[in-house]
Order: structure tokens, then C-alpha cells, then sequence
């Protein structure tokens, strides 16, 4: 069975693999207590960061890696168009861009805002994070002017990736999300794969209801 540690970014796969319909154990990773004393996940991934995903001897980090191996390994699935599709160039593109462009930026905001001392929260580096966030939230903001989704009129893997992105930085980040936004997730949310990736992931859900959803 494949095995995810960890949630966090690790949504992103557990909602991959609802979408597909695939069985899974999540095993939890306490990131808040540190993983000194966790020598299970440091077995599995040394560097000590989630998620990871075990697949028999396949051993994966990275979560939109994780994501192209699923989709390849156990596919074909909708949730990737065809890369004869005219859809797959921006499928691809926002694919990474969730993460890439727009999460991996946030993190360096969050913990800039979180861990960081007082004098050292508003911080150079914190500060241009988040204008390459607004920059790569602009070219969101420009595919949703064209289409509902972010490859077109269909949902895909892209999705789960960009509002991963968006709901950790309103949820972590403070950020307000656009009309266009706000209405962009309500529709992805919506499905019944996020749901049942909500009732696998206890603390990404106990977190997310104690900031109002």
C-alpha cells in the first residue's frame, strides 16, 4: 500500500490519490515537535522535510514529484491532459507554479512571520518572497480572467497544486484572496475527493477550522 508522511504539502498527494481513487496510509509527522525523535521518517527522508511517499522500494519527496509519479505510474487519469492536448502546456505550467511560484515563496513569508525574532519578522528576504508570491498570484490571476480551472474547463492535478498554494497563504500567510480567487476555490473545493483529503488529514483540518475554514 502506499504509504504518505506527513501533511502539510502532503494534502496535495492525499487529494491526488482521493481524485484517484487509490488506497493509502497516511502516517503523521509532527513538524511542530521537531523529527530528532522520529528515526521512522528520518529513514525515510533523511532531510527530515514533508511529505514522503513510499511505494514499495520507491521511496519519493517532493510533492508535486510525488504527484507526476502517481499519475504516471497508476494512470492515465483525467486530471492530466494528454500532452497532445492543447490544454497541457498550462496544465504543466501551473502544475509547478503552485509550488515553484507560489508556495515555496509563502513558506519563506511564514516563517519570516512565525519563528522569526521580532526585530528580524520584516526582513529583506521575507519582503521579496512575497513580491515573487504577488508576481506568479498575477499570472493565477490571468488564466482565471480566461478559464474557470487552471488548464481550461476541466479540473486537473494543476488545481490541487495552485490552491494548495492560495489557501496556505490566506491560512498561514494572512493573505485576502481576490473575488476570482475566492471563487476559484470555493469550485475546487468543492469536490468530493478534497472532502474525504479533509477527513484523512486531521490537523490540516482541525488548522483550518480553527482559522474559520
Amino acid at each position: 500500500m502506499l504509504t504518505v508522511y506527513g501533511e502539510g504539502r502532503g494534502f496535495r498527494v492525499v487529494w491526488l490519490l482521493e481524485e484517484m481513487g487509490l488506497p493509502y496510509r497516511l502516517r503523521p509527522v509532527d513538524m511542530l515537535a521537531g523529527v530528532d525523535n522520529d528515526p521512522e521518517f528520518l529513514a525515510i527522508n533523511p532531510a527530515g522535510f514533508i511529505p514522503a511517499l513510499v511505494d514499495g522500494d520507491t521511496v519519493m519527496v517532493e510533492s508535486i514529484a510525488i504527484m507526476e509519479y502517481l499519475m504516471a505510474r497508476y494512470g492515465p487519469t483525467p486530471l492530466v491532459p494528454d500532452a497532445r492536448d492543447p490544454a497541457f502546456p498550462a496544465y504543466q505550467q501551473f502544475l509547478h507554479l503552485g509550488e515553484a511560484g507560489l508556495a515555496a515563496s509563502m513558506f519563506f513569508v511564514v516563517v519570516s512571520k512565525i519563528l522569526a525574532p521580532e526585530a528580524e519578522k520584516d526582513n529583506w528576504g521575507a519582503r521579496k518572497a512575497f513580491e515573487t508570491f504577488e508576481s506568479r498570484r498575477g499570472i493565477v490571476a490571468r488564466q482565471l480572467a480566461r478559464s474557470p480551472y487552471m488548464a481550461g474547463d476541466s479540473f486537473t492535478a494543476a488545481d490541487i497544486s495552485v490552491t494548495y498554494a492560495l489557501q496556505f497563504a490566506r491560512r498561514a500567510g494572512g493573505v485576502a484572496l481576490s473575488d476570482a480567487e475566492r471563487a476559484y476555490v470555493a469550485r475546487t473545493t468543492a469536490r468530493e475527493a478534497y472532502a474525504r483529503a479533509m477527513d484523512s488529514c486531521q490537523a490540516t483540518k482541525a488548522w483550518a477550522e480553527s482559522l474559520g475554514g
